[in-house]
């Protein structure tokens, strides 16, 4: 399959990059902007959009860098395999899912406390990567840039990899979630197949 980078379709992808890196530059300019968008179980209550603003806030250079670039070769490739509406609804869903993920664990108190607060777009970006396991799942990917992996082992590592601090709870959620999402789009697939 030929796809390419440019594609005008990918204008989604680039937006949410464009917000990531706006976001992630007003938060050095004004210190309590992140605040008021990072989720945390103790303030969920009084401050309910952070399910989703928070998947737009990032730690530090490395985070923002990693997810961006992983948000650009999953979400370019995703978009050409099931359009830019379906690329979205999965990014979306897989951020909120992996952030109640987080909530319910830190709620549970399983390594994650009330007070503990999560930020970025990774359960997003394991969304999308999990409906590119179970679409293309052997896919060639380079892991880190050097290792040749099909693709479903690539995801599998990079889940398995929790450095502290990652807030692996979200990521889970978001797995899962673009897991079934890959699922369900290939039985769409099947079912529409022409004979």
């Amino acid at each position: 399959m030929r796809y390419s980078y440019q594609s005008t379709e990918n204008t989604p992808v680039w937006v949410i990059i464009g917000i990531n890196i706006l976001i992630f530059i007003l938060g050095y300019i004004v210190p309590s902007l992140d605040n008021n968008l990072v989720l945390s179980l103790i303030n969920f209550a009084q401050q309910p959009w952070t399910i989703l603003t928070s998947i737009f806030v990032h730690a530090d250079i490395i985070h923002i860098l990693t997810n961006m670039l992983t948000l650009f070769f999953f979400g370019t490739f995703l978009i050409q395999l099931v359009g830019a509406g379906r690329f979205l609804t999965v990014y979306f869903i897989g951020g909120i899912v992996g952030n109640l993920f987080f909530l319910l664990f830190a709620y549970l108190g399983i390594f994650a406390d009330a007070y503990t607060g999560v930020v970025g777009a990774s359960g997003a970006i394991f969304a999308l990567g999990g409906t590119l396991a179970v679409l293309t799942p052997r896919t060639r990917v380079y892991f880190f840039g050097l290792i040749p992996l099909p693709l479903w082992v690539a995801i599998v590592i990079g889940f398995l990899i929790i450095l502290p601090g990652v807030a692996w709870q979200a990521h889970l959620g978001g797995l899962v979630t673009g897991l079934l999402a890959g699922w369900y789009f290939r039985q769409q697939a099947r079912r529409y197949r022409i004979s």
